[in-house]
């Protein structure tokens, strides 16, 4: 069970092909940056970032507002294509969200309470940004999904806000006058009421008749309303569409009587070789990693018994979880997430321990000492080694960690999200890795063996995942914004599920591939969800 560190000549070349692909992305996403002056700031608690070029003078500011579990870096796009055209550009994370450390009070559909402190949040930074020296004090406000209502409420109560860009946009707020004008913009994948929320807002201007792409009003008295849809995209990947970042700028050079170089963030090609090359380098480098064990280890099942584990907890968490109380930590939704993977995975544990005790029984070898007979089925590591395979996961487990919290880290919490977290999210990690860690830890382990069946892991991720639809649909109010997330969840199982397969080839036992994946997970629930106390 020696390391692992000879590299064939195909994984050096798959491995220098992947650092020169995120040498090249990383190039090229700083490129995005050339020749803007970026500044950050708090007002009050609130973090906020401006953009804008050194020769920017009085210009006009446009705020923009992150949606739910979001943080400024899912702006940038919108951001650094306005401020590369004149505009100063100013982004924040929203009280509970990202770095702010201050924790929303309250229900997300009060309006009353969040939605309220989040309007006079964004008031806060409109009035910081308005009054900044490059500043001619002429203010427009964009927000996406969540912030789509804040920036039109805002807006409406503003009449001076110049214009409006709602993005996946819902609200109740707008009126035939206010906001002054408005451009709404939803993505062609998204649903279809979202579509019809802003054909209704555009129809409150053009009597009915609103059309896709047409523009009615006039800029000249503020009433200039539009609804586009961004081709191809959903509610994640319209604030990185083409589509998007081109009705915004035109929209705001009509607003404002302005025109600028142009120029529109590109960004998406260069996310998708980053994220291909830091995926693609775990392949060569999982050649480094440690074996485990002599032989692969996990469940082996058979379909039978691997449908029986896969289906069972599927069914049987979201309708025990139904009416458990799940306000016990202040990340919302992060406590049902958490429940969710930690009941899930009790239940798999439980169901595959039902069957290995089946198996023993069935099969039982006299002439083997019990400990060898539960290596031999792949429940224990093989014992002629206890103290090299345990050493040896332990390190596999901790380059694991490393590469996926350390290697995707920077690259998340610059250009995606907020991820590196503040001192009140620490603690959370920990508490959301009570869940994960039991339900990834059964997930592979059901999946690998000898004999292990072909998508079995697939199977395993499919129906996790169908089991929070069928909690959504029985707790639709409540849990509603997993909506949003499930497509989250399932991007990271498909690109983090290659990596532990690789990990697992490499060391024949699926500890460190799980551990690996229960950390990220609960890392980015931790860090990613709104802190509210109810």
């Amino acid at each position: 069970m020696a390391m692992r560190r000879a590299l064939t000549p195909l994984r050096i070349i798959v491995a220098l092909a992947a650092v020169v692909a995120i040498v090249m992305a990383l190039w090229q996403l700083q490129r995005g940056k050339d020749g803007l002056l970026i500044t950050t700031a708090t007002v009050g608690q609130t973090p906020v970032t401006v953009f804008r070029q050194p020769s920017a003078t009085k210009a006009p500011v446009v705020v923009i507002a992150h949606g739910f579990a979001g943080s400024q870096q899912l702006m940038q796009p919108f951001a650094q294509t306005l401020a590369r055209n004149g505009y100063i550009a100013v982004t924040f994370d929203f009280t509970g969200h990202g770095r702010n450390p201050v924790t929303m009070v309250g229900d997300v559909d009060e309006p009353t309470k969040i939605t309220g402190v989040l309007v006079d949040e964004l008031g806060r930074v409109t009035d910081y940004a308005r009054k900044l020296p490059e500043s001619d004090g002429r203010a427009a406000v964009l927000g996406h999904s969540m912030a789509s209502d804040i920036v039109v409420a805002y807006a409406v109560e503003h009449p001076e806000i110049v214009a409006t860009v709602a993005v996946s946009v819902f609200t109740r707020k707008s009126t035939a006058t206010l906001p002054h004008n408005l451009l709404v913009i939803v993505g062609a994948l998204e649903p279809q009421m979202l579509k019809d929320e802003g054909l209704r807002i555009v129809n409150q201007v053009a009597g009915g008749n609103a059309a896709e792409g047409r523009t009615y009003g006039s800029f000249a008295d503020g009433t200039a309303r539009r609804f586009v849809l961004s081709s191809g995209v959903e509610h994640i990947g319209v604030l990185y569409s083409q589509d998007s970042m081109r009705e915004s700028l035109h929209w705001m050079n009509d607003a404002f009587g302005r025109t600028g170089s142009g120029w529109i963030d590109q960004r998406p090609r260069w996310l998708a070789l980053l994220f291909g090359g830091l995926i693609t380098l775990a392949w060569p480098l999982s050649k480094l990693l440690p074996r485990a064990a002599a032989l692969p280890m996990g469940a082996s099942l058979s379909w039978k018994q691997l449908l029986v584990t896969a289906i069972v907890p599927a069914v049987l968490t979201p309708l025990l979880l139904w009416k458990a109380p799940t306000d016990f930590l202040i990340i919302l939704l992060g406590d049902y997430l958490t429940l969710h993977f930690l009941l899930y995975g009790l239940l798999t544990a439980a169901i595959l321990v039902l069957i290995r005790l089946r198996g023993s029984r069935a099969a039982p070898n006299p002439t083997r000492p019990h400990a060898q007979e539960l290596a031999a089925l792949g429940a224990l590591p093989d014992p002629a080694h206890p103290r090299v395979a345990i050493g040896a996961l332990v390190i596999a487990a901790v380059a694991a960690i490393a590469y996926n919290i350390l290697g995707f880290g920077f690259a998340l919490d610059t250009y995606l999200f907020s991820f590196m977290p503040i001192e009140q999210r620490v603690h959370l990690i920990a508490a959301v890795a009570c869940g994960t860690i039991p339900y990834f830890i059964t997930a592979e382990w059901m999946a690998h063996g000898q004999g292990a069946k072909r998508g079995a892991y697939a199977l395993a991720k499919f129906c996790f995942l169908a089991s929070l639809a069928v909690a959504v649909a029985l707790n639709l109010q409540k849990l509603f914004f997993l909506i949003i997330i499930v497509p989250a969840i399932l991007l990271l199982f498909l690109a983090f599920g290659l990596i532990s397969n690789w990990t697992y080839k490499a060391t024949n036992h699926p500890l460190p591939g799980a551990l690996a994946n229960a950390v990220l997970f609960a890392w980015a629930i931790a860090v990613t969800f709104p802190m509210v106390i109810r």
